[in-house]
């Protein structure tokens, strides 16, 4: 139940005249319902909107490389709409990689291209291993993600989720693999990422 209390005007003829008004009453009254609440973003300390981020759907940035040599490099993604992967409010994210030929691939996160800024700053040390504090580790700094040796299959896709936090906030972030699979290799990667 919620209902107004009204009072008299301090400059009223009511009140002239002696008459005294309460306008809160002796007791409170305390809605009781219960309310959901959904929360989409703030307005930060600029004034700007900030919407909430939520998971990615479905795999997004696919990028081909053709005919990667044996030993040879590949950065990951590199399209217009995603030449980095930006992780800013994602904690965790999967990455897909499907290659023709089978075998061995090292992972390794890396910075992004010096043609994306990281906030303000730029040009980044492009394709440096990623380094920074980890749980097992906090004291020195180590390598953010790095798989020297991976078994891939071929023509399927070959999926694997990077979890603990360990790029979440990264704003200018690839992969580079390595094929170390014997032989030329097309790969195909895509990202997916997670809050």
């Amino acid at each position: 139940m919620v209902y107004n209390r009204t009072g008299y005007a301090p400059w009223s003829l009511t009140r002239e005249a002696g008459v005294q008004s309460a306008t809160v009453d002796g007791t409170i009254e305390v809605p009781q319902y219960i309310q959901p609440i959904l929360d989409t973003g703030f307005v930060d300390e600029k004034g700007n909107w900030k919407g909430t981020k939520s998971s990615d759907e479905q795999f997004i940035g696919l990028t081909k490389a053709e005919a990667i040599a044996n030993g040879g490099d590949v950065l990951f993604p590199d399209t217009n709409d995603f030449p980095n992967i930006n992780m800013t409010g994602f904690k965790d994210v999967f990455i897909a990689l499907r290659p023709t030929n089978g075998g061995n691939c090292a992972i390794t996160a890396v910075m992004g291209p010096d043609t994306q800024t990281f906030a303000n700053l730029t040009p980044v040390n492009a394709a440096a291993t990623l380094k920074g504090t980890i749980k097992s580790n906090p004291a020195a700094f180590s390598n953010l993600f790095s798989d020297s040796s991976e078994s891939l299959t071929a023509d399927v896709w070959n999926i694997f989720p990077i979890g603990d936090g360990e790029l979440a906030g990264q704003k200018n972030m690839q992969f580079k693999i390595t094929n170390n699979s014997g032989g030329n290799s097309d790969i195909e990667f895509a990202f997916m990422r997670v809050v």
